[in-house]
């Protein structure tokens, strides 16, 4: 939206100029600072070179799961957000990836690097064996068959892959061919691993929009049959909108595998799928930067306000409804906090902070006629 709007006496007079992702160099340089201030953080963290205590470290740790959860959800923003795919699985896909990657490097010698790339194309054809069902159903039917996928994919890691996996307990992935781990910069290498990868994520997410993969995606998502009569092969996108979906969940859950440094089934749980599915919803579904403010909006939520905020409240509500055991009341916080924060943002901004985002933009550069 926003992109295609450029302030008044600002007009393109290259093909290549109109082609570029950031068209003016004001968006160019604020992209580039907003990179250079991610990389630059964990400097002034009490874990970096510097030694310095400026950002606390939680901070540091956040951002990155941020990053992963945000490449995840960025992939389910295409099998959704793009296609109009429905997925309620997609916590597995991340379990495929990261087990593939720490099955590699434990197992079979691999390194880091290249276990990487194996993991992703392996969860993207997992992704197109557990896609095929979209070529016949669609809507509750599709939803049906993913949620399948989920308990299908976590059965198979728990029970017959044991020997390989470790069944329902966790396996650790330390000194297994990632840089810096088993030294003090072990977090501070993965952090300045997973931001390029992510970074790289986006730029892919908003180039594909624009290639001719991406307008077919966006013809089958807002209609399939008008997309199949213009000549467009649904059956194919339909395919490789699950490949490329899946190959994102993929990254997301071999990186999320190296910086826990451990793995479990309990890790990718139908729980987490549904708040993968609530991050796409409130950063903004068919949006480029809709999977980043839904992932750092829930995490920041979930991990930094609630856990300060629910000491108050739990005793307030305690205080409230004596006939509730404490306890309860407190183990029951998080996820009335979580359900209630999704409903005000379905009923207040349907359409996610990302939308919110580009009519800001978009105000400020038609400025004073913002009307």
């Amino acid at each position: 939206m926003a992109a295609n709007i450029r302030p008044s006496g600002v007009f393109n007079t290259t093909y290549a100029q109109d082609m570029m992702l950031d068209r003016t160099p004001a968006n160019r340089i604020s992209a580039w600072v907003f990179v250079g201030i991610l990389l630059l953080l964990p400097m002034l963290s009490s874990d970096g070179l510097l030694g310095l205590n400026i950002i606390p470290s939680l901070w540091v740790s956040t951002i990155a799961k941020i990053a992963i959860f945000a490449i995840a959800v960025q992939g389910l923003n295409i099998i959704m957000g793009y296609t109009g795919q429905i997925s309620l699985g997609h916590a597995a896909f991340m379990a495929v990836g990261a087990y593939t990657a720490g099955i590699l490097v434990r197992n079979l010698g691999f390194t880091f690097w290249t276990a990487l790339p194996v993991s992703m194309l392996f969860t993207g054809f997992i992704g197109l064996l557990f896609g095929l069902p979209s070529l016949r159903v669609k809507g509750f039917y599709l939803a049906m068959a993913t949620l399948a996928a989920q308990s299908i994919i976590i059965w198979l890691i728990t029970y017959p892959l044991a020997p390989y996996t470790g069944g329902a307990n966790a396996i650790t992935l330390e000194n297994y061919g990632v840089p810096f781990f088993g030294t003090t910069a072990t977090k501070l290498g993965m952090y300045y691993i997973i931001i390029p990868f992510a970074v790289l994520s986006f730029l892919v997410a908003r180039n594909l929009v624009r290639t001719r993969v991406g307008r077919a995606f966006i013809s089958i998502r807002d209609n399939d049959l008008a997309a199949e009569l213009l000549g467009i092969n649904v059956f194919n996108y339909k395919l490789q909108a699950f490949f490329i979906s899946s190959v994102y969940a993929g990254l997301a859950g071999a990186l999320f595998a190296f910086n826990k440094q451990s793995i479990q089934p309990t890790d990718f749980t139908f729980a987490l799928s549904i708040e993968l599915l609530a991050m796409l919803v409130i950063g903004g579904a068919g949006f480029a930067l809709g999977p980043l403010f839904g992932a750092a909006f829930i995490l920041i939520v979930n991990q930094i306000i609630v856990p300060d905020i629910q000491p108050v409240l739990a005793t307030f509500f305690s205080n409230l409804f004596t006939f509730v055991p404490a306890e309860q009341v407190s183990t029951a916080f998080p996820p009335m906090m979580f359900g209630l924060i999704l409903a005000l943002f379905l009923v207040l901004l349907p359409r996610g902070i990302a939308y919110q985002w580009e009519i800001l933009k978009i105000s400020w550069k038609i400025r004073p006629y913002s009307y």
